[in-house]
């Protein structure tokens, strides 16, 4: 939220501090800057980017007596919205509400191995004391009893059993440091192993959270994929529109820094853009203003599954172009390891279906849910959990920070928001989703390790319990409070060796 809004009064305007609005406030929201309060449109129409809060990655047009979102952020328009709600009735603020009633209802996991250690310390105590009385009674001497008991304490010492995994959580937390995961939450990190479904977000997690052309048709044969690029770059050079912004990286990425010179240039509400270029009416539109025409097109599925713009020159329609966000590279790879870890890979977004089916049939994935809120999101991740799956949530924005906190792990990606950062357990440093398998391997082979070590423990104190307090003394077999004291410290020696060997199968 900005820390101040702009209040219309009487026909000035003045600065305030956003503590102080009250509902029925008329504000000013300018060009590019955020919503201030949840609001109703009132006067002039625009578009707004409500990526942050619904996980809609097109910018949404917005006319009188539309309600907006507070948190959300103009376009290149300026907007008069009088507030319907603010301060802690704001939809933001209970998202955050529903972040901390999430994080509260988690239930806390004790520690295995200090359970484990004070029952061992116990078990040295006893067992000591139990050795002592029976050496009194049935031993040699007194200082055959004291040197039994000594023995017994000292290979008792639950040094192995205390370091089990507090060493293994050393080891990891350095490996996952190096490979990018930051880990807030160490029983998350460990419950790894479990999850049995990961629900992904869009925008931002597995697409890369901004506008490309993804596709390009010449309805002209005068006409080429470039000519096309180039007059619609010429036309949206000045504008900070995102499917602008997406048109100018084409430009680029063909190599062209340079357009044609456009005069008589307008925005057509709404609708588009028009200027002249080389005397010719050039006009970059919606695909309403196409149908207000008439004009009897054949749109492709390919191109319906983004943002549609329409170049017109002249009266004649001469091309399109589908922008969508991209879907990052390291997804499929990501989505393709998890399922081979037998993990079902789910979709929740704010984006309309359409789009959500293509990013899914091109990922493959097991489902997906379109068009959900925030708190839309917390109720699926509820639904999966209430048919007793192990659920994994991976997000960036605002509007994932609810169903980050309700899932049994909450993973965000650091490029995200600082509400949905918080929220989670682990952090996603380098924002790739090809990190999340490499987490549940990591959580996976760490709870080998874990195992492993407790094993080791446990079973030496088993055999060498009974070896200290002199059972086949008989036999001729003692052992001496100084190898008691070799054998404790080499049961050390191999649990810190064995952590060391902790590392991610990169193979899977």
């Amino acid at each position: 939220l900005p820390d101040v809004a702009h209040i219309i009064k009487e026909g000035s305007i003045t600065d305030v501090e956003i503590s102080n609005l009250k509902k029925g406030d008329t504000l000013l929201i300018k060009a590019l800057e955020r919503i201030p309060a949840d609001g109703k449109v009132v006067k002039s129409e625009g578009y707004l980017d409500e990526s942050m809060i619904t996980g809609e990655s097109k910018p949404i047009k917005k006319k009188p007596g539309d309600l907006v979102i507070g948190g959300s952020q103009n376009g290149d328009s300026i907007l008069e919205v009088v507030v319907v709600q603010s301060g802690d009735d704001l939809y933001l603020n209970k998202v955050i509400n529903l972040v901390k009633e999430a994080q509260a209802s988690k239930s806390k996991t004790q520690r295995l191995a200090d359970t484990a250690a004070r029952w061992l310390t116990g078990v040295a105590i006893l067992s000591g004391l139990s050795t002592f009385i029976y050496w009194i009674f049935y031993g040699p001497s007194l200082e055959f009893a004291i040197e039994r008991m000594a023995t017994v304490m000292i290979i008792t010492c639950p040094h192995a059993l205390g370091l089990a995994i507090p060493l293994v959580s050393a080891v990891s937390t350095s490996i996952a440091a190096k490979n990018g995961l930051l880990i807030r939450n160490r029983t998350a990190f460990e419950n790894s192993k479990n999850i049995t479904i990961l629900a992904f977000d869009k925008t931002g997690t597995l697409t890369k959270g901004n506008f490309s052309v993804a596709k390009v048709i010449s309805f002209d044969k005068n006409y080429n994929e470039t000519d096309i690029i180039k007059l619609s770059a010429a036309l949206e050079k000045t504008s900070e529109h995102p499917i602008a912004k997406g048109i100018m990286n084409k430009l680029k990425s063909l190599g062209l820094s340079k357009t044609y010179n456009v005069s008589d240039f307008r925005v057509l509400k709404g609708e588009g853009v028009e200027g002249k270029i080389d005397g010719n009416t050039v006009r970059l539109v919606s695909k309403r203003y196409i149908k207000s025409l008439k004009l009897d097109i054949d749109i492709s599925e390919e191109l319906e599954s983004g943002s549609i713009v329409f170049l017109i020159v002249g009266d004649k329609l001469v091309g399109a172009m589908s922008l969508s966000d991209e879907i990052r590279e390291e997804s499929y790879d990501a989505i393709e390891k998890l399922k081979k870890l037998g993990i079902k890979c789910w979709m929740i977004t704010g984006d309309n279906k359409k789009i959500a089916k293509t990013v899914s049939d091109k990922l493959q994935l097991d489902g997906y849910f379109a068009e959900v809120l925030p708190h839309e999101k917390l109720d699926r991740i509820k639904e999966f959990q209430g048919r007793g799956e192990f659920v994994a949530m991976t997000g960036d924005g605002i509007n994932d920070a609810p169903a980050l906190a309700q899932a049994d792990i909450g993973i965000a990606v650091g490029s995200g928001t600082d509400v949905a950062i918080e929220a989670a357990d682990i952090i996603l440093v380098n924002s790739s989703p090809k990190d999340v398998a490499s987490l549940i391997l990591l959580g996976r082979a760490t709870y080998k390790k874990i195992i492993q070590n407790l094993i080791w423990a446990t079973g030496y104190n088993a055999v060498a319990i009974p070896l200290a307090a002199g059972v086949l003394y008989n036999d001729g077999i003692l052992i001496s409070p100084a190898i008691g004291a070799a054998l404790m410290s080499l049961s050390t020696i191999i649990v810190a060796i064995n952590a060391k060997l902790l590392k991610i199968r990169k193979d899977t």
